[in-house]
Parts: structure tokens; C-alpha cells; sequence
């Protein structure tokens, strides 16, 4: 399994970042997904999820300001987020296998730092 996360960076509060995550070594279109992160000194946090059937799921904190989103013609997961707020700031990974939780498979992560 190979997971490659990008599109991570600083911005300011309020600001709005897009990541991706290309996907290899499974068949990515029959899987469920997930985005998770982890500030540091914290544990690992789900994000958002989707299944092979793309319903999606969030976790209150970011339900209304992300959208999680799937290609599965490009083996991509993405994670649209809006409105980001201080506390958003983490390391993202793109993990595979659950819709709705953390299932210890994660990428090498993109930083995101909301900041002002």
C-alpha cells in the first residue's frame, strides 16, 4: 500500500487549503477511506470518511467546513476544507480501509498550520 498526501501548508484563519492523497497496491475503487490527523502531543483523530459507495461521514468538529471526496478513475482522495480554524492545525494522512474510523494504515502526511 502507497498513500501520497499533498496540498497541505499555512494559512490564516478562515482560509481554506485542498489535500490530496493518490492511492497504489490495492484496489482503491472497493475501499472505504478516510482522513485522519494528529496534532502534536495528541492522538490520531478521524477527520472525515467514504465508502466505495461515497457516503460520507465527519467528525463534529469539521462537520460544515470539509468535504471529502473520492476519483476513483485517478485513485485519489481529497479533502476540501473551508472555513479553517487554529485548532485545525495537524499532520493529515490519507487511510484506507474504514469509513469511520482510524484502521492503522496512514500515508506519510501533509502539514497543515492555521495560523495568524
Amino acid at each position: 500500500v502507497q498513500l501520497v498526501e499533498s496540498g497541505g501548508g499555512l494559512v490564516h484563519p478562515g482560509g481554506s487549503l485542498r489535500l490530496s492523497c493518490v492511492a497504489s497496491g490495492f484496489q482503491f475503487s472497493n475501499v472505504a477511506l478516510s482522513w485522519v490527523r494528529q496534532a502534536p502531543g495528541k492522538e490520531i483523530e478521524w477527520v472525515a470518511g467514504i465508502t466505495d459507495e461515497e457516503n460520507t461521514y465527519y467528525a463534529d468538529s469539521v462537520q460544515g467546513r470539509f468535504i471529502i471526496s473520492r476519483d476513483n478513475a485517478k485513485n485519489t482522495l481529497a479533502l476540501q476544507m473551508n472555513s479553517l480554524k487554529t485548532e485545525d492545525t495537524a499532520k493529515y494522512y490519507c487511510a484506507p480501509y474504514c469509513a469511520l474510523r482510524y484502521c492503522n494504515v496512514r500515508g506519510q502526511g501533509t502539514q497543515v498550520t492555521v495560523s495568524s
